[in-house]
């Protein structure tokens, strides 16, 4: 966890500031992870250099404003953002369509189900934006939704574990594994409530 203990330090000297920026790049997809950068945040906060409650709001803010930002440029841009280098790194036109199928085979739900999946989150958001197919409104509901589960977990896990490391390592490990299966969980539930949905529509349709 040597990624860990360098935003630790780098966090407790900058403060509130350094977690916000980290969150906002994590959004735009760059290689640090979310639950880290999280897992961070609240350790500053239990070794007495931040407020946990007010950590745990600037990351909710910082979270969801670097995943609107990956929406509202795909949204603005169309497809046209797929031929800038950065994201033509992040998603090739290969990745867009396997994202446009799943959107046809799970619809606004995956907006959900991505949070919970960090190598598609991004790439996730930014299709959303170029096909147009949710709101702006309905995307940060579902996304703040999954948002207030994902990240006080993570802030306060970093925040009782500040000062017994080994623990916090540990838990660091179930807690990704957990988050994993809690992604699993939902995309089984989404696919029984499609199933459910298309076996009524059909029963209505010969009826």
């Amino acid at each position: 966890m040597d990624l860990l203990e360098r935003l630790v330090t780098l966090f407790a000297e900058n403060g509130y500031a350094a977690v916000f920026i980290a969150l906002l790049l994590c959004g735009a997809g760059a290689p640090l992870p979310e639950d880290i950068t999280l897992v961070a945040g609240g350790v500053i906060a239990g070794l007495g250099y931040a407020n946990v409650h007010i950590m745990f709001a600037v990351a909710m803010v910082g979270v969801l404003l670097g995943d609107a930002g990956m929406f509202l440029l795909g949204h603005h841009y169309g497809a046209r953002i797929l031929k800038w280098r950065v994201v033509a790194r992040l998603l090739t036109p290969e990745r867009y369509a396997k994202v446009q199928e799943k959107f046809e085979r799970y619809g606004n739900r995956l907006m959900f189900v991505a949070r919970f999946l960090p190598g598609m989150r991004t790439a996730v958001y930014i299709t959303a934006g170029t096909t147009h197919r949710v709101s702006f409104t309905r995307f940060l509901l579902l996304d703040g939704s999954a948002a207030l589960i994902s990240v006080p977990i993570w802030v306060y896990l970093g925040y009782f574990g500040a000062d017994n490391h080994e623990w916090l390592v540990k838990w660091i490990r179930r807690g990704q594994s957990s988050l994993w299966v809690l992604g699993g969980v939902i995309v089984l539930a989404v696919l029984i409530l499609w199933w459910r949905h298309r076996r009524r529509a059909a029963r209505n349709s010969n009826s």
